[in-house]
């Protein structure tokens, strides 16, 4: 009887701790060229609702990234929320603003190991400074997110 409890155990305790423990590692990358800047955390539809009021201001805002053909943009992760352009931002990433992979000299936009960094269809953790004026390719978007500073994957 022992035996089953044990299998029990691993089963229902220690089976879904490995394999929730075998996710991505969470990676960051860096820029210095915002460097001394306090960003406001701020959710995601109160930034896009209120965007006027965070206009020329940093912020640090989560969503899912997408990215393509004259794309570049974070949208609202949240399953019930308006994915359309209208409600999304541009995400400008400038050379101004070069984001590395914290305590390396590896590029977000670099070659490394046989790769590049897969960031579309993931949700991440951005900080910029919010621009209502630039919307994007085609001016299909709310606004943007200028001079990128930090990513989280």
């Amino acid at each position: 009887m022992v035996p089953d409890k044990i299998i029990s155990v691993f089963f229902f305790v220690i089976l879904p701790v490995l394999l929730l423990s075998c996710g991505k590692q969470t990676k960051v990358f860096e820029s210095n060229c915002n460097k001394g800047i306090t960003f406001k955390k701020v959710e995601f539809t109160e930034l896009v609702s209120h965007l006027e009021k965070y206009d020329k201001q940093y912020v640090e805002v989560n969503g899912k990234y997408a990215e393509g053909f004259k794309q570049s943009a974070l949208f609202n992760d949240s399953l019930f929320a308006d994915h359309s352009l209208q409600k999304a931002l541009w995400v400008d990433f400038s050379q101004e603003c070069p984001l590395y992979l914290t305590g390396t000299r590896v590029g977000l936009f670099e070659y490394n190991n046989g790769t590049f960094t897969q960031i579309d269809k993931r949700y991440i953790t951005i900080k910029g400074k919010i621009n209502m004026h630039n919307t994007g390719y085609l001016k299909q978007y709310k606004g943007s997110i200028d001079r990128v500073s930090f990513i989280k994957l």
